[in-house]
């Protein structure tokens, strides 16, 4: 590896060879079948010429993504500088299959895993492939906003404690609600008991860009971390990084560096799921926008912050509503939080959060993240304006003057613990039957439910249904939440192990 390119964050390798490629008078005798736009007009006329012509397969001058020896090669030793990981892979199938490609590296058939029990269903669907098991640590909820919170350390040492065989331990920092776990004490104390740490950093790529944000997986030293590009970063709708550490101590603590994960077998891994023909558009857009956060990645940041901030503040001058800051960092299960989530309380309007998610979208054209019980998410990043967030801070406000109400004062709690029975592969393979929703508490689920976003299982495959999940999908039902997952998308049934 030239060393070249690592102090070299100018250059864009991809993008460079497609441009290349562009110019040049070739006959495509190769797929994609348009041959550049020109079989599809209708489809190049509403994407455009450009983005017809640079959608092209592997070939020897743009390199092969399942076996980089060129440009993506090059690419990704600039990423992994970027990050400060020593590896880094291009995803194209979004974060989805890098947290997946993660769970399959540090786990196999039988293997424990331990897990915050608001992960993402990618890990329970990872799980339900290769066999693992998990073992559930309670985040615990916020009593007042009803949000899951970080994992503390205590809570991981009796985990590892009650289950010295564990293989790794898995950590969502920050969360969707921008809460962040004490990721360099749980990376020094999982390796202290020889167990690896892989992050679903999916919602802090741009954590390592600015000193004024918490630390980053790579900085705290862990093994793995998958990043979304495409939610804080710039990059295309299904674009993400896998990174790989291990090898490099934390620069929280240069004593803790763990047994190395081998970048060769985890490109084996991703090669296992990921497709053989990776879209150049997805992948150019990861190349382009690592060198943006490179080189502009802290002014963009600090700007980001500035208007968070700004907004934070504006809307908790209107009355009513809470949107939450650092002032709720205890050193625990809230050991930091990221400044740039704009994370609203509803509750004291008189308004549930998907309540207030929906009006602004039908009545003020305005597109939150998302809506859950008790709050909504503005999800802020390179793209925002002043502007858009004042006018979401007026449309707030007349939401408080036309449609508020009396405060709610209880919510259900946004946690739920669940009572695991089987594996989640057991009982996604095992025998099933489909029963009437209401007859179904004491029976073992053979599905995932979730609301969506943000995607965190209510139920699993291989939990036992209580009746404190069923009233929990009863209200989010009617709240208006969008209930994924289930095969039976009405809830009149559910599926169960036979």
């Amino acid at each position: 590896m030239s060393t070249d390119y690592r102090k070299n964050q100018d250059r864009a390798p991809i993008a460079e060879a497609l441009e290349a490629y562009s110019s040049e008078r070739v006959v495509p005798f190769d797929v994609p079948g348009h041959k550049h736009g020109r079989g599809n007009p209708e489809l190049t006329a509403f994407l455009g010429e450009r983005a017809m012509t640079l959608d092209v397969n592997s070939m020897k001058p743009l390199d092969n993504l399942c076996h980089p020896v060129s440009v993506i090669k090059e690419a990704e030793e600039l990423a992994a500088d970027a990050f400060g990981a020593d590896a880094a892979f291009f995803m194209v199938g979004g974060t989805t299959s890098a947290v997946q490609a993660m769970v399959f590296t540090v786990a196999a058939r039988g293997d424990k895993l331990i897990v915050p029990r608001n992960v993402h269903r990618s890990v329970i669907n990872a799980m339900v492939l290769c066999g693992a098991v998990p073992v559930y640590v309670d985040p615990g909820a916020h009593e007042e906003l009803g949000i899951a919170l970080g994992m503390t350390l205590s809570d991981v040492e009796k985990a590892i404690l009650e289950n010295p065989d564990a293989k790794a331990v898995f950590v969502n920092n920050p969360t969707y609600y921008g809460i962040c776990s004490d990721l360099g004490g749980l990376v020094k104390l999982a390796h202290s008991h020889g167990m690896l740490v892989v992050v679903d950093e999916a919602h802090g790529t741009h954590l390592t860009f600015s000193e004024k944000l918490p630390i980053s997986a790579m900085e705290a030293g862990a093994d793995m971390a998958s990043v979304s590009m495409h939610k804080s970063g710039g990059s295309l709708t299904q674009s993400a990084f896998l990174l790989v550490g291990g090898k490099k101590a934390s620069k929280e603590d240069p004593s803790n560096c763990a047994p190395s994960i081998d970048p060769a077998y985890v490109r084996q891994i991703i090669n296992l799921t990921q497709t053989t023909s990776g879209s150049y558009l997805f992948l150019s857009s990861l190349d382009l926008s690592r060198k943006r956060l490179a080189l502009h990645g802290k002014e963009l940041f600090d700007k980001v912050i500035e208007m968070a901030e700004y907004a934070r503040e504006e809307i908790n001058a209107i009355g009513g509503y809470y949107a939450i800051g650092e002032e709720l960092i205890n050193g625990e299960d809230i050991y930091d939080f990221d400044k740039t989530k704009l994370v609203i309380h509803t509750l004291p309007v008189g308004l549930a959060g998907i309540e207030v998610y929906d009006l602004l979208r039908d009545e003020y054209d305005i597109q939150m993240e998302f809506g859950d019980f008790g709050n909504c998410l503005a999800y802020l990043s390179v793209g925002d304006r002043i502007r858009e967030l004042e006018r979401l801070v007026g449309a707030l406000s007349e939401i408080r003057r036309h449609f508020g109400k009396d405060p709610i004062v209880s919510l259900p709690n946004n946690y739920i613990a669940p009572v695991v029975v089987l594996s989640p592969q057991e009982a996604f393979y095992a025998n099933a039957e489909h029963i009437p929703f209401d007859s179904s508490v004491g029976r073992i689920a053979a599905e995932s439910i979730m609301c969506y976003p943000p995607g965190i299982p209510v139920l699993a495959p291989g939990e036992k249904i209580t009746e404190e999940v069923l009233d929990y999908l009863r209200y989010a039902q009617e709240k208006g939440c969008q209930i994924t997952g289930a095969e039976d998308s009405s809830l009149k049934t559910l599926k169960v192990v036979k």
